[in-house]
């Protein structure tokens, strides 16, 4: 008697009633890859007891369709397909809190796996990653422009939805009251402060080094000309300041 081979492994995954094409397995593997090949992986994920202690304590799991117990589950039994889906918005919930690693006895850390899902998500360009993050892009070229960070006016209930409903209510005159502070250089919202030349530059450079650009270039390919353009003035200018020391120096 003949007995027939079958196998759980889905060559395409994919809900069978819906119009959205199948995820090939090939792309999910390399997915998953990318994640376990991380140095951090083998340190954040030790092992599950799926006793929910990391959920029960999540202050994002209060709030969100979100559980930290739920991403452990997904990657330590390598569920490609839920690993996949997670990352398409559940992932984002996270608020980097790290009160899960601090309360489980495996010594876990779901934060630090969801970090580095989200470093994949940008890493492929996932459309995910790519929504979540176009609200800081002029954080992004605010900081390396005049090396702030934000300005009260870009504070909008718009531009943070994920800040909640109470942020809505927030109405205030935000450049008159700038204006009362008595301070110079706090009377604008458009520069707080001016920052030096050469640590502008240190802090592009570090994000060359580091890969900060190859993954906004992936994420925002227009704000990464941008930068750069700003970036290549400011070298220039720098290079021009440095020719002048010297030749003060000579003199």
């Amino acid at each position: 008697m003949s007995h027939s081979h079958s196998s759980r492994v889905q060559k395409h995954i994919g809900d069978p009633i819906s119009e959205k094409p199948a995820v090939d397995q090939e792309f999910l593997e390399e997915i998953f890859n990318d994640i376990q090949s991380d140095f951090r992986f083998d340190h954040e994920l030790n092992g599950c007891l799926n006793c929910g202690i990391c959920t029960a304590t999540c202050p994002a799991a209060h709030y969100y369709d979100f559980s930290p117990r739920e991403m452990v589950q997904l990657l330590w039994t390598e569920n490609l397909e839920g690993i996949y889906d997670a990352m398409q918005e559940k992932i984002w919930a996270c608020a980097q809190c790290y009160t899960c690693a601090a309360r489980c006895p495996f010594k876990n850390s779901p934060g630090g796996l969801i970090m580095l899902m989200r470093e994949t998500a940008i890493k492929h360009g996932m459309e995910s990653a790519k929504s979540v993050l176009r609200p800081f892009s002029r954080v992004m070229l605010k900081l390396i422009s005049t090396g702030n960070q934000l300005a009260p006016d870009m504070i909008t209930p718009d531009h943070f939805p994920d800040w909640g409903p109470n942020i809505s209510k927030v109405d205030a005159p935000l450049k008159l009251l700038r204006k009362a502070i008595p301070m110079a250089t706090l009377n604008t919202t458009a520069t707080a402060w001016e920052v030096n030349l050469k640590t502008s530059i240190e802090l592009y450079t570090i994000w060359e080094e580091t890969g900060v650009l190859d993954q906004l270039e992936t994420i925002d390919e227009n704000l990464f000309d941008v930068i750069v353009d700003i970036m290549d003035e400011k070298r220039e200018d720098l290079e021009d300041w440095e020719d002048e020391q010297e030749d003060e120096n000579d003199e």
